[in-house]
C-alpha cells in the first residue's frame, strides 16, 4: 500500500507514519507471529512504518506497507502519523499528530482512500490522509507456447530420433524445476510439438530474466533418452515470438563441442509462437470499478416460532442478537465495504403480509416494493426488527421467488457487457426449502450470470439435503438434466459456528466468492473497467 499524506498549518519539523493491523489471536497463529493470547479479544501490531521526512508539512511517503488482503475477512487497519523532533527518531518524545482508521476492504473497492485524521478524543483537525492500494501479486496469466525443430541429430541406428523437449526453470538456489515435457514425436529430425499452455508463474515465477533450460532428448523405449543438446532462454526472449514473429536457437551438445572442430550444433529450435493470456484477478476486477451488490433474503415461516416468545429463532433478545441478526451482521460488514452507496435490497419470503396477509416468498421486509433498499447493514436489521410485528409467520419454505428476484436484476446486468456489478445473495433459513426441483432450476439459471448464492441454515433442522445445492459432493443439475455452469453456491449451517466467533461464519461462506467472480468475468471474457492505469502500475515480480 502507497501512503500519501497531506497536513496543514503544522509547524512541526518532521513527520513518521505507522500502520497498525487488528488481528485475534487465531490470526496471529497463521501468522506465525510467537505471542500467547488467552482470549479472543482484538488486539493491535505494529504492521509496518515509513521513513521520517523533516521539514515538511505536505509529505509522500515512499515506503510502502505490503498486508496480505483475505475478501472474506473484515481487516481493520489503523494509521498514525507522529511529529519527530530534530534531534529523535523515537516515538516516545514525538507527537501524535493524528490517526485514521479503516478496513483494507474499504482501501482496495476505492483504490485511493482519503479521511481525516483524528486526534485524541476523535477531534477532526485539519490534517488529512490519503491510502492508496496497488496488487503486488496475483498473477495467473498463462503463456501459450509453440516449438518446432530443424536438422536434429540422428540418434538411433535403424531409425531417425524420436525427439522431445523439456524446458527447466532455473531457481535462486540454482535448483532445476521441470516446467513442461512436450510429447515424443517418431522418427523425425524435423519434428513440430504440439502447442501448450503453462502459466506465468510456473514459468519463470513472474520474472521474466530469469534463465530457463531447454533440453531436446531421442526418446528410448527403456527409459534411457539419448541426450541431443540444450540452450538458455528467457521469458523476456521468448516473448519476441509474439504477433507472428519467431525466435530460434542453437541447440548444442557440450561434449561434441569441446571435441570436434568443426561443430556447429545439434540443430535449431524454433519458437513459432508465444501468445500470453491475460487472467485478471479479483482485486483487478474490484480495483476497476467493479461493485459488490449484496441482497439478503429472511424466513419467515411458521417453523421459526412466535416471535413473540423467548424460543422462537426471531425472537428479538433486548441484549443478545438471534442467530438470524449474527448471521446477517457477521456477512454483511464484509460485503458493505465493497458497495460504493451501502444500499442493501432486504427481502422475506413464508409470510403472510399486510394489508391483505396473502402468502409472499420475495416481499421486501420494508414494505416499499418499489424500492427494497435499505440504508447500510444497521438499516437492515432495523427494518427486520420494526417488521416482524406486522408479520403472519406462515409457509412454506421456497426460496426459488427469491433466487429469481435477484437473477432477474442480475441478467439486466449482463446487457453492459462490463465488470459494473457481481450480486450476492444472502439466505437465511430454518429448514429444508419445500420447492427443491424450482430452487435446483433457479440455481443452474443462474449460474450463467454475475451472482452467487450464499444460504446459512439457522436453528437446529435436519439440513442434510440442503448439501446438495452447494455441489461439493457432486455437479448440481436442474429436474431436465442441465448442469450449473460455474458452483456458485455455499451452504452452512449456522450452529457450526454457535461458538464460534461472527468472523468465522462469514470467512467460511464467503471464502469461495473472489474466485466465483473471476471465473465468471474470465469465463465471459470481460476485462475490468478501468483497467489501462491500473495495469500500468502492476508487475510481473510477486
Amino acid at each position: 500500500i502507497k501512503n500519501c499524506f497531506q497536513r496543514y498549518h503544522i509547524n512541526h519539523s518532521s513527520a513518521k507514519l505507522i500502520a497498525f493491523q487488528q488481528l485475534t489471536d487465531k490470526r496471529y497463529k497463521q501468522r506465525k507471529v510467537q505471542m500467547k493470547l488467552h482470549h479472543e479479544a482484538d488486539v493491535r501490531i505494529v504492521v509496518d512504518r515509513t521513513e521520517v521526512i523533516r521539514t515538511c508539512i505536505n509529505p509522500v511517503f515512499s515506503k510502502l506497507f505490503t498486508v496480505d488482503f483475505y475478501f472474506e475477512e473484515v481487516q481493520r487497519l489503523r494509521f498514525e502519523v507522529h511529529d519527530i523532533s530534530s534531534n529523535h527518531n523515537g516515538l516516545k518524545e514525538a507527537d501524535f499528530l493524528g490517526g485514521m482508521e479503516c478496513t483494507l476492504g474499504q482501501i482496495v473497492s476505492q483504490r485511493k482512500l482519503s479521511k481525516s485524521l483524528l486526534k485524541h478524543g476523535n477531534t477532526a483537525g485539519k490534517s488529512s490522509i490519503t491510502v492508496i492500494a496497488e496488487e503486488l501479486s496475483g498473477n495467473d496469466d498463462y503463456v501459450e507456447l509453440s516449438f518446432s525443430a530443424r536438422k536434429l541429430d540422428d540418434k538411433d541406428f535403424f531409425s531417425k530420433s524420436d525427439p522431445f523437449l523439456e524446458i527447466f526453470r532455473v531457481n535462486d538456489d540454482a535448483t532445476q524445476q521441470l516446467v513442461h515435457r512436450t510429447e515424443v514425436v517418431m522418427n523425425n529430425l524435423n519434428p513440430a510439438w504440439k502447442t501448450f499452455k503453462v502459466s506465468v508463474n510456473s514459468l519463470c515465477s513472474g520474472d521474466q530474466d530469469r534463465r530457463l533450460k531447454c533440453i531436446v532428448w531421442d526418446w528410448d523405449s527403456n527409459g534411457k533418452h539419448d541426450f541431443i543438446g540444450e540452450f538458455s532462454s528467457t521469458f523476456k526472449e521468448m516473448r519476441g515470438a509474439m504477433e507472428g514473429r519467431q525466435v530460434q536457437w542453437e541447440c548444442i551438445n557440450p561434449k561434441y563441442k569441446a571435441k570436434k572442430k568443426n561443430y556447429k550444433n545439434s540443430g535449431i529450435v524454433i519458437l513459432n509462437q508465444c501468445k500470453i493470456h491475460k487472467m485478471h484477478s479479483f482485486l483487478d476486477y474490484i480495483m476497476g470499478g467493479c461493485q459488490i451488490q449484496f441482497t439478503v433474503a429472511i424466513d419467515f415461516t411458521a417453523s421459526n416460532g412466535d416471535p413473540r416468545n423467548s424460543c422462537s429463532l426471531h425472537y428479538i433478545h433486548p441484549y443478545q442478537p438471534n442467530e438470524y441478526l449474527k448471521a446477517l451482521v457477521a456477512v454483511g460488514e464484509i460485503c458493505q465495504d465493497y458497495d460504493s452507496d451501502k444500499m442493501f435490497p432486504a427481502f422475506g419470503f413464508g409470510a403472510r403480509i399486510p394489508p391483505e396477509y396473502k402468502v409472499s416468498h420475495d416481499f421486501a421486509i420494508n414494505f416499499n416494493e418499489d424500492n427494497p433498499e435499505c440504508a447500510g447493514i444497521q438499516g437492515v436489521v432495523e427494518a427486520y426488527q420494526s417488521c416482524l410485528p406486522k408479520l403472519q409467520l406462515y409457509g412454506p419454505t421456497n426460496i426459488a421467488p427469491i433466487i429469481q428476484k435477484v437473477a432477474k436484476s442480475a441478467s439486466e446486468e449482463t446487457n453492459t457487457k462490463e465488470a459494473s456489478q457481481y450480486f450476492i445473495l444472502l439466505i437465511l433459513t430454518d429448514g429444508v426449502i419445500t420447492d427443491m426441483a424450482d430452487t435446483r432450476e433457479a440455481i443452474v439459471h443462474a449460474s450463467h450470470l454475475p451472482m452467487s448464492v450464499i444460504i446459512v441454515g439457522v436453528g437446529n433442522a435436519d439440513f442434510s439435503d440442503m448439501q446438495m445445492l452447494d455441489g461439493d459432493d457432486g455437479i448440481l443439475r436442474s429436474p431436465k438434466g442441465e448442469p450449473v455452469l460455474r458452483d456458485i453456491v455455499q451452504f452452512v449451517p449456522f450452529r457450526n459456528f454457535k461458538h464460534a466467533s461472527p468472523a468465522a461464519l462469514a470467512k467460511s461462506v464467503l471464502a469461495e466468492v473472489p474466485n466465483q467472480v473471476v471465473d465468471y468475468y474470465n469465463g465471459k471474457g470481460i476485462k475490468p473497467k478501468c483497467m489501462s492505469e491500473y495495469e500500468s502500475s502492476r508487475t510481473l515480480a510477486p
